[in-house]
């Protein structure tokens, strides 16, 4: 079409000097002896030849703008840009929040050479089985149990915008479904569901167990939290917390502090507070416990990560502990258990396709005779427990990732079992296949 227009054009050009030249020579016609008819039908003649100049010069001056916005392109306009725009794909729930869905699918095999009961394949280092006393040996466990599914929820509103999220897996009694996440956050707070602020798990180094080992906690609590930022850098985090402790009778909700820092780039601290009451129907004791963790990155792919925790008379925020206190026959509470533990772990990402970690975590009890003498069954508490582990993983794509993982581990009771032994021990060679959504 528009090369139709450029040849039109042309053709314009070359009328236009003809048409010129028949009006230049009409005064001389006219001198001649011709008849009223004649000169009529040359005056119309004339009259149709500067019609035709008029609309030829018309249609030139079009095809002239047209060629100028051919050369310059297309205006585009503000509206135009509007509706030639791809529309991003938005999910809204009936009341109109904005939602998104993750999570994965994850299958867990575990060899055990020595370890705990075989109801369960992942780590429950402090009641191994000590040797020689109903040891669970060579066995082989898999489940599909840690399978997670969540929904992360948000909706603007006038005041700011309301967030939430709901996460579940199958770890559940019997397999059945549990929840893992659940909480809506506005501004500075959260309620519901989520990582204890005290036993976070942010510094525990990366395991296949789903449980992760001794020095490290995966707890999940209800709870109100509220959260300060002093600077880009400092923050502060309070929160009042069911603990969900069933030997005591919960009255008040565990406070917790934790306070995170990055001191540069490459290092990030974080320490903790805990207290909470511990009841009984006749007595009350305070419970307490302090946390300190640290990730440090020695090069851009190598992570040290540590986390150490101090606690008196608890034993529902640190994993593998000791029961947290014990009465007499009236419910008085007569001592508690105070333990220290460490895990510290190295991660190196070897390429874009493979990880390994290597990690060691230990424990230790106070040896606190009235505690231990109030035991009904020494062999069931822990003077120590430790673990270490090294594991890899490989990620052929990304939304998989295959891990093998070797764990070995002991502990030393404050009471011998009937064949003198006080030691238990933990040694498994586990594997993971995740494909995640």
């Amino acid at each position: 079409m528009k090369t139709q227009k450029l040849n039109l054009v042309k053709k314009t050009f070359k009328i236009k000097p003809m048409i010129l030249a028949c009006a230049a020579a009409f005064p001389m016609w006219t001198h001649a002896a011709v008849s009223e008819a004649e000169v009529e039908q040359l005056r119309d003649e004339v009259k149709a030849l500067k019609a035709m100049m008029q609309q030829y010069v018309q249609q030139q001056n079009t095809l002239s703008s047209e060629i100028k916005d051919v050369k310059q392109g297309p205006v585009v306009t503000a509206q135009t840009q509007k509706t030639t725009q791809t529309p991003s794909l938005s999910l809204n729930t009936k009341s109109g929040a904005e939602f998104s869905l993750y999570g994965n699918v994850r299958a867990d095999a575990s060899y055990q050479a020595e370890g705990g009961s075989l109801s369960r394949l992942y780590n429950q280092m402090n009641s191994v089985p000590l040797e020689g006393n109903a040891e669970s040996s060579d066995r082989l466990k898999a489940t599909l149990a840690a399978t997670r599914l969540g929904l992360d929820f948000k909706t603007p509103t006038q005041v700011g915008e309301v967030g939430g999220k709901i996460e579940v897996d199958f770890l559940g009694a019997n397999d059945g479904l549990r929840i893992r996440h659940a909480y809506l956050t506005y501004g500075d707070w959260l309620v519901g569901q989520t990582w204890s602020n005290f036993a976070v798990p942010d510094y525990m180094p990366e395991t296949i167990d789903a449980l992760g080992y001794v020095g490290g906690a995966v707890k999940r609590t209800p709870q109100v939290r509220y959260s300060h930022k002093f600077s880009p850098e400092t923050n502060l985090v309070l929160a009042a917390e069911d603990s969900k402790d069933d030997s005591s009778n919960m009255r008040l909700p565990a406070l917790t502090a934790r306070l995170n820092h990055k001191m540069t780039d490459t290092l990030m601290l974080s320490a903790r507070a805990m207290g909470a009451e511990k009841k009984t129907d006749t007595d009350t004791e305070t419970a307490w416990g302090l946390g300190l963790g640290a990730k440090l990155d020695l090069t851009d792919k190598t992570v040290l990560k540590a986390d150490y925790y101090h606690v008196k008379g608890d034993s529902s925020f640190v994993s593998w502990t000791n029961q947290g206190f014990v009465t007499n026959a009236d419910k008085d509470i007569i001592a508690t258990n105070e333990f220290d533990s460490i895990t510290v772990g190295l991660t190196q990402q070897i390429s874009a396709q493979w990880r390994g970690t290597l990690g060691y975590g230990y424990m230790k009890a106070d040896n606190n005779a009235d505690y231990v003498n109030s035991l009904v069954d020494k062999t069931k508490a822990n003077k120590n427990l430790w673990q270490a582990w090294a594991n890899v993983f490989y990620s052929p794509v990304k939304p998989i990732s295959l891990g093998l993982e070797y764990v070995y581990g002991e502990r030393e009771a404050f009471g011998a079992a009937p064949n003198g032994s006080t030691k238990g021990e933990d040694n498994r060679i586990n594997a993971v296949a995740m494909y995640n959504f």
